[in-house]
C-alpha cells in the first residue's frame, strides 16, 4: 500500500514548479498561490484514487487546482492582489535581474491579465504560460474545445487592447 502512495506522491512532486507558476499567475498573489498549491497537493493525495493510471496526471492536477481556485473565488477568499514585480524576485530567482523597462512591461501584463474575466484568464494562462493544448485545457476547465478556443480568442484580443491602451471593443447591441 505504501509503494503506490509514494509513487503517486513522487510523480506529483515533479509538477510542483508548474503548479506554483500557474497558481501565481492565476491569483496574482504569492501567499495565495502557495496556499492554493498546498491545497491542490493535499486534495490530490487525499483523492488520488480518483486519478486513473495511464491518464495525464498534469491535466488532472491542473483540474484540481482550477476547481479549488473557482471555489475560493466564489467564496471571496482570494481577493488580495500583489503586483507581479514582487513575484518576479522569488519566481525567477535563477534568471538575470530585470531591467526597469522589463519590470514595467511585466507590471502592465500582470495588470492586463488580472483585468480579464477569470474564464478568459484561465485559458490564456493554461495555453500561453503552461503551453497546454486546446484539448488539455478543455479537460482541465471541463468545457468543450470550442469554448476554450473562443475564450482564448476573446482573451487575447482583450489583452491586446488593454496593453495598447485601446478602449474596450463595442459590446454587442440588442436588436429588436
Amino acid at each position: 500500500m505504501d509503494q503506490p502512495v509514494e509513487s503517486f506522491a513522487s510523480r506529483t512532486m515533479q509538477y510542483i514548479p508548474r503548479l506554483r507558476r500557474y497558481a501565481r499567475a492565476l491569483t496574482g498573489d504569492i501567499s495565495a498561490a502557495d496556499d492554493l498549491v498546498q491545497d491542490v497537493l493535499e486534495r490530490a493525495l487525499l483523492k488520488q484514487s480518483l486519478w486513473r493510471e495511464g491518464t495525464d496526471l498534469r491535466a488532472w492536477l491542473f483540474t484540481v487546482m482550477h476547481n479549488i481556485f473557482i471555489n475560493q473565488v466564489r467564496s471571496a477568499a482570494a481577493n488580495r492582489l500583489v503586483p507581479i514585480d514582487d513575484v518576479a524576485a522569488d519566481a525567477f530567482a535563477d534568471t538575470p535581474p530585470l531591467q526597469a523597462s522589463d519590470r514595467l512591461e511585466i507590471r502592465d501584463l500582470d495588470a492586463a491579465l488580472q483585468a480579464l474575466p477569470e474564464e478568459q484568464r484561465a485559458v490564456v494562462l493554461l495555453i500561453g504560460l503552461e503551453q497546454m493544448t486546446y484539448e488539455e485545457a478543455a479537460r482541465v476547465l471541463e468545457v468543450p474545445i470550442g469554448t476554450v478556443m473562443s475564450r482564448l480568442s476573446r482573451g487575447r484580443e482583450r489583452l491586446r487592447r488593454l496593453l495598447q491602451g485601446l478602449p474596450e471593443s463595442n459590446p454587442l447591441k440588442v436588436v429588436k
